[in-house]
């Protein structure tokens, strides 16, 4: 098998970047929050119907993927191939909310961040210079995303986006792929073309229709009938094919919430130790708010329930301001009414935030 040239091994050791992508992630969240369905088959229904004749399966647990169910499938066929599978609607605001955990999770060890849905990530971590640190890194990412929100992820660690993303899938559920820059091309080149992204069905098609079934079929195609049949796209699937891509990891849009969360080793209902623990939290969000520039209008609290169930309490106030005051008196406020509760986790947050202008002076009297 061809090695990498000299060049392309130089690009691809600039950098290391993680995929970070949550397993089953809808129906991991269901099963965190109804322990009777762990191991068993679990879809999680849009347009949900209690007989079964209509709705689309959103995602499903691997336990039904054995039987042939898979997302976009109608709900009937989904029973028929797998009769004694278990059906829940989707419940939005509890994966934004889990999701939301998860990425303040991955921030924490982000020196550059990129959220790429609600349930993907890819991050550059902080103090990485090689690949052992990096899996070390991704390690401890996986053991605090278990520990403190119950679900598991995959990661994958590569020389940039594509290898990462590529890599993150390569054994899930709760995998690990590491690919260094010297070995891409051996991971690579004996995968179908379909691994790569952007590339869907009909693409698939086209290139079967001139010979190309596999990553490296594509990597050593003449480049100009690639391009005379794709265009553009032809000569980018051709780099891609090679394990090369230079896109970097950055934020896409402005940072819509900072969270920060505590899961305690018992379940508490002790106030004090509860005010303590909001104190501390708000304290954190605070210095990630004044960090990143930002202002907020809106002040969040997570709690846990010994039941696993997970509710959010959330306040705005009546300006936009960074006043750590604003974030504890808001969250302590907000946290009363669980105070005959025992909580497994608390969180703060704030939400609707806008980059500071300096040259804007907010007094806010609370």
């Amino acid at each position: 098998m061809m090695s990498a040239s000299s060049s392309e091994t130089d690009n691809l050791e600039k950098r290391i970047v993680l995929h970070v992508d949550m397993d089953s992630f809808f129906a991991s969240v269901e099963v965190r929050e109804h322990p009777d369905l762990r191991g068993k088959a679990l879809c999680v229904v849009m347009g949900f119907d209690p007989t079964l004749r209509r709705g689309v399966v959103s995602t499903c647990s691997y336990e039904a993927r054995k039987y042939g169910v898979h997302s976009a499938m109608p709900v009937s066929k989904a029973h028929k191939l797998c009769p004694d599978c278990n059906f829940l609607p989707v419940n939005m605001e509890l994966y934004k909310t889990a999701s939301s955990n998860v990425m303040s999770i991955l921030r924490r060890f982000s020196e550059k961040f990129e959220q790429v849905s609600i349930d993907e990530a890819y991050l550059v971590p902080f103090n990485i210079s090689n690949f052992d640190d990096a899996i070390l890194c991704a390690h401890k990412i996986k053991d605090e995303i278990k520990q403190q929100e119950g679900i598991t992820c995959s990661v994958g660690i590569g020389p940039n986006k594509l290898v990462a993303k590529i890599a993150s899938g390569f054994q899930k559920p709760d995998g690990l792929t590491v690919v260094r820059p010297e070995n891409v091309r051996d991971f690579l080149f004996p995968l179908p073309v379909s691994v790569i992204p952007y590339i869907g069905k009909k693409t698939t098609e086209a290139l079967k229709e001139i010979g190309i079934n596999k990553v490296e079929e594509l990597a050593n195609f003449k480049v100009q009938v690639l391009s005379e049949k794709f265009g553009k796209m032809g000569i980018l699937m051709k780099q891609r094919a090679k394990g090369i891509d230079f896109e970097d990891v950055e934020e896409r849009e402005g940072v819509k919430s900072i969270s920060r969360h505590i899961t305690f080793d018992e379940d508490v209902d002790d106030p004090d130790k509860i005010a303590k623990s909001v104190d501390m939290l708000a304290g954190s969000v605070h210095e990630n708010l004044k960090k990143n520039n930002y202002l907020f209008k809106t002040v969040t609290i997570i709690v846990r329930l010994i039941n696993y169930s997970t509710l959010t309490r959330a306040k705005s106030v009546p300006v936009w301001t960074s006043d750590i005051n604003v974030i504890k008196n808001t969250a302590m406020e907000l946290i009363e009414e669980f105070n005959d509760k025992k909580l497994r986790l608390v969180g703060v947050g704030v939400t609707k935030l806008r980059a500071r202008d300096n040259k804007q002076t907010l007094i806010v009297d609370y």
